[in-house]
């Protein structure tokens, strides 16, 4: 499943893939992976990813029902 959420908050903090995974310290494919659902990061980066992006876990990485 997409990660809408995530994009949707790395676009409004005006960041390109390659600048949050600058900032988190994975590859700039990790974070398109993710975006995709093509890859289940771990509780450390998502940690990280919601940090850099001033959001919780619920607001980017909870699966609404």
């Amino acid at each position: 499943m997409k990660n809408i959420k995530l994009k949707m908050a790395r676009v409004e903090k005006d960041l390109s893939q390659e600048d949050l995974a600058h900032l988190v310290g994975v590859s700039r494919q990790t974070i398109g992976l993710i975006e995709l659902g093509k890859y289940n990061p771990s509780l450390s980066l998502c940690i990280a990813i919601c940090r850099a992006l001033s959001r919780t876990l619920d607001d980017l990485f909870w699966e609404q029902e």
